[in-house]
C-alpha cells in the first residue's frame, strides 16, 4: 500500500486558480526538484522537512465533506498520484494538481480519472526557467491552467513570449500572478493592455491578503 509524505494538510479557500474563493482541502507533499528564488513553501522542500505518512485511504477520509482537493507541495508530481487521484475522484472530489511544470503530466493526464492541472511557468527571476517542460502543453485541456509567477519586466516579457508561441489561451486558463511584494499589480495590468493579452487573467493570491502572508495552514 502506497504511503505519501504529507508535510501539511488543511481546509481553507482556494487562494488562486479557476476555483479561487471556493473551499478546498490542501494536501501538501514534502520535497521538490526545483529551488525557485521566490519559493514561499521552502520549508516543505528541504530534506529534513517534517511529514506524516498517509495512505490514499487516509487522505480521502480527511477530505470527506469538501468537494475540491488541491494536491500541492513541494512538488506533488514526485509522488505516484494515480491511485490517490482515482480514489478521490471516485469519491466525488474535484482534484487539482499544482505542479512546477518541470515533470511530465502525460501519463496522469491520459488516465480515466483525470485530475485538472495547474502548471507553473517558472519565469527568469525564479532561476529555474531552463527546467520547464513545455511538452506538457500538448496534454492541457480547457479546465487546466498555466500560471506565470512574475516579479519584473523580464518575467512579463517571457510570459508574453510563451503565451504567444504556444497559443495557451486557446488551450486552457492562463494567469499572471505577481510575486507578493515584488511588483505592483497595476504594472501587470498596464503590461496586459500594452500587449493585448486577451484571455489572460491577473490573479492575486487571496490567502496572502486575508491572512499574514507568512501564515501556514491557510
Amino acid at each position: 500500500m502506497s504511503k505519501y509524505p504529507v508535510a501539511e494538510k488543511f481546509v481553507s479557500i482556494n487562494g488562486e486558480g479557476a476555483r479561487a474563493g471556493e473551499l478546498a482541502v490542501f494536501v501538501r507533499f514534502k520535497g521538490c526538484n526545483l529551488h525557485c528564488s521566490y519559493c514561499d513553501t521552502r520549508w516543505a522542500c528541504v530534506e529534513d522537512a517534517p511529514f506524516e505518512e498517509m495512505t490514499a485511504e487516509e487522505i480521502t477520509a480527511y477530505c470527506k465533506g469538501i468537494t475540491n482537493v488541491t494536491l500541492t507541495g513541494g512538488e506533488p508530481m514526485l509522488q505516484e498520484l494515480a491511485p490517490l487521484c482515482d480514489m478521490l475522484i471516485e469519491n466525488g472530489h474535484n482534484v487539482e494538481i499544482e505542479t512546477n511544470g518541470s515533470i511530465s503530466i502525460k501519463e496522469l493526464s491520459q488516465s480515466v480519472n483525470r485530475p485538472c492541472f495547474t502548471l507553473d511557468y517558472k519565469s527568469p527571476s525564479s532561476g529555474m526557467e531552463s527546467k520547464m517542460l513545455k511538452e506538457n502543453y500538448k496534454y492541457l485541456e480547457k479546465e487546466d491552467t498555466v500560471k506565470f509567477v512574475v516579479g519584473d519586466d523580464k518575467d512579463l516579457a517571457a510570459a508574453v513570449s510563451v503565451i504567444d508561441e504556444y497559443d495557451l489561451t486557446a488551450l486552457c486558463h492562463v494567469y499572471l500572478s505577481p510575486i507578493f511584494g515584488k511588483i505592483d499589480p497595476a504594472h501587470i495590468v498596464d503590461h496586459m493592455k500594452e500587449n493585448d493579452l486577451n484571455g489572460v487573467r491577473l490573479q492575486l493570491q487571496l490567502h496572502k491578503f486575508i491572512w499574514d502572508p507568512e501564515k501556514r495552514g491557510v
